[in-house]
């Protein structure tokens, strides 16, 4: 029997294993609403009722995947990341909080929350109250929205170093932190280690509004954003020329710290897919954002023997040849309900590049709203056609959402459990 370290580099390769390998929470997009860990954890009975769960992602509340919950579902990846929130806090003394389901979760110290005159609630940068907040979830919501603090640009003002506040050396805590965690867990497990160092997402709409700023500057709206990619695009060009001097600096530190113990790094989170095409042409993405992509899968893998992964929501098929050009081996959350993103002709016309890292289960339609046996059908369907010849994590399309029937997520897992051996039938 393979070691999942080991059955994740054979799929990387292309090749089969003993089974296909599964993640669930290697990554902030291959995780867990927490109040649908805590509800796995009660099916599971790995708690008794009430035992809290960690929000390890406050941004989108996803709950901590544990380590016996990972021993339970057989899960092969496990998560290499800095312990700062996109707020600004980091993960560290821990308080009890209850979500709008009930759920008894705990949060960091800095998840200083107020509620509104609407009974929204709304967290702060940082966790200072003394500053506007920079993240609301709505009264009765799952997770947070951010909010946007800089509505108009005054284009005679505005500077490269706007726009550069959040991209910084990293700190000597960070680095020390990832240097320990990663020879913990290559040495006391098994599991293949997935980076998420930040920092070489170019332009992502998560970052754009600079959630952890108590007093950010520049291009901070993300409607504003999209229109400077044509408006003002030579001044986004020397942001990115920037900030990716700035990441490739901390992924040489990164990976003098943290060596070949990795498997896999997340070398970028930007979406540039809506549900039925590309929101941006395909020539935009050559002409601003492709560069900077392959500046850095090329070092990675010019300096490092990682994988180079990219999350990218959407129907994203018009953009996938120069995705391949730019350098990323792994495509995620590979959103198959999206327009032209069919997993046959996916994989027919990418397996061969492309290790799908998703697409396990339309996490739109059939998860939430069909039956365990509807489930158990398309998880046995894609398990067939991304798995055949390797090349296939599985993963549901993103994160597994709030409300997502209990019987639907313990079917998807005995689903994988039962048919995800190769050969695959």
């Amino acid at each position: 029997m393979l070691s999942s370290r080991e059955r994740v580099s054979l799929i990387l390769s292309h090749q089969e294993a003993d089974r296909v390998p599964l993640d669930l929470g290697g990554s902030g997009t291959t995780g867990m609403h927490v109040d649908s860990v805590y509800l796995l954890r009660q099916a599971l009975r790995l708690d008794p009722l009430g035992t809290p769960v960690k929000v390890i992602d406050p941004f989108q509340m996803l709950g901590e995947i544990a380590p016996d919950l990972v021993a339970a579902l057989g899960a092969d990846v496990l998560p290499l990341a800095k312990q700062m929130t996109d707020f600004g806090f980091r993960l560290e003394g821990w308080k009890p909080w209850t979500t709008f389901a009930g759920t008894p979760v705990l949060v960091p110290e800095g998840f200083n929350t107020e509620p509104d005159a609407n009974g929204d609630i709304l967290l702060y940068p940082q966790g200072d109250h003394s500053v506007p907040p920079s993240g609301r979830m709505p009264k009765g919501g799952f997770y947070f929205d951010p909010i946007t603090r800089v509505t108009t640009v005054d284009d005679a003002a505005l500077k490269v170093e706007d726009n550069l506040e959040e991209f910084v050396p990293i700190p000597e805590r960070d680095l020390n932190y990832l240097r320990e965690q990663a020879d913990r867990l290559y040495t006391t497990t098994d599991k293949a280690i997935l980076l998420s160092p930040g920092g070489t997402s170019f332009g992502s709409f998560s970052a754009t509004t600079a959630p952890a700023l108590k007093h950010p500057k520049g291009i901070r709206s993300v409607e504003e954003w999209q229109m400077s990619t044509i408006t003002r695009r030579d001044h986004l060009v020397k942001i990115f020329e920037r900030q990716l001097e700035i990441g490739l600096v901390n992924f040489q530190k990164i990976a003098e710290a943290v060596g070949n113990r990795v498997t896999a790094v997340i070398t970028s989170y930007t979406d540039f897919g809506a549900q039925n095409g590309p929101f941006i042409s395909p020539q935009t993405y050559r002409d601003l954002y492709k560069p900077f992509n392959k500046a850095v899968n090329d070092w990675v893998h010019q300096h490092t023997t990682w994988k180079t992964f990219t999350h990218c929501c959407g129907s994203v098929r018009a953009l996938l040849p120069d995705f391949v050009e730019a350098g990323f081996d792994i495509l995620n959350p590979v959103q198959t309900s999206a327009a032209r993103m069919d997993p046959v002709e996916l994989k027919k016309s990418f397996g061969d590049v492309f290790t799908f890292w998703g697409g396990g289960i339309d996490t739109q339609r059939t998860l939430p709203f069909g039956t365990p046996q509807q489930v158990r059908e398309e998880v046995r369907q894609r398990l067939k056609i991304f798995g055949t010849g390797g090349g296939f994590v599985f993963n549901p399309v993103h994160n597994v959402q709030a409300r997502a029937p209990i019987e639907n997520i313990v079917a998807m897992y005995e689903t994988v459990r039962e048919f995800g051996n190769y050969p695959l039938l």
